[in-house]
């Protein structure tokens, strides 16, 4: 059986050993690196499934790291690891070509999540029967009808309301991408005043909840940018 390679660029050795023995202990094959300017050609030469990045590495940063993988690579998931969460480093991450990023220090769980769930995203869109005119697409172990606005899992049906539907829906359109907040309250309410952006937090709160039956769907809220939907 072929094993998921992971490439991890952490200058902290001893963090990087941990975070190594973990994620081998989980079916990974890990290739760890603790200078930038060795990434890049380790890159090359295995082919990884998967980056997990530093952004403050010695010699060459995570984000030109990934810049130069995304050159002609757009595929292969990056995913940042970063003391940095203000607003511009978080968009400059994306903007690299990062498809998620972790806040230092992290939960180790959540990051073998992450990982799963950038690896598996792309099996997660089914189309419905086209004879049937609805538009049904899986949102990890949920079916969800994008035009009756119905949520389905095996414990439960539920019906969603016009705003929590166009919410979804939204979220959905951009599903594992950075949305921005401003964007999705013009897109959702038609305006982003401060009513509708508190309500907003309502409505993601109502949502995260009824998808806690599966924890590999998350809404990640990236304070002071913009929501993702991780599925």
């Amino acid at each position: 059986m072929i094993r998921t390679r992971l490439l991890l660029a952490e200058d902290e050795v001893a963090l990087g050993m941990i975070i190594k023995d973990l994620l081998e202990s989980r079916g990974f094959d890990v290739f760890l690196i603790t200078r930038g300017d060795e990434v890049y050609r380790t890159y090359l030469k295995i082919k990884p499934d998967l980056l997990i990045l530093d952004v403050m590495m010695p010699n060459e940063s995570g984000l030109d790291i990934a810049k130069k993988i995304r050159q002609h690579d757009k595929d292969t998931p990056i995913l940042f690891l970063t003391a940095r969460t203000m607003p511009d480093d978080v968009l400059n991450g994306f903007e690299a070509g990062g498809n998620d990023y972790l806040k230092k220090p992290f939960d180790m769980e959540e990051l073998v999540v992450r990982i799963r769930v950038l690896l598996n995203h792309n099996r997660l869109l089914e189309k419905a029967d086209p004879e049937n005119q609805l538009e049904i697409v899986q949102i990890g172990e949920y079916r969800y009808d994008l035009k009756r606005l119905i949520l389905t899992h095996p414990e439960r049906t539920r019906k969603l309301t016009s705003r929590e539907g166009e919410l979804l829906n939204t979220l959905y359109q951009f599903k594992n991408r950075m949305l921005n907040r401003k964007d999705l309250l013009i897109q959702v309410w038609g305006d982003d005043d401060f009513f509708s952006s508190r309500s907003l937090d309502v409505y993601i709160s109502k949502l995260r909840g009824y998808f806690k039956a599966d924890p590999m769907v998350q809404i990640i809220n990236h304070r002071g940018f913009g929501y993702k939907l991780i599925c």
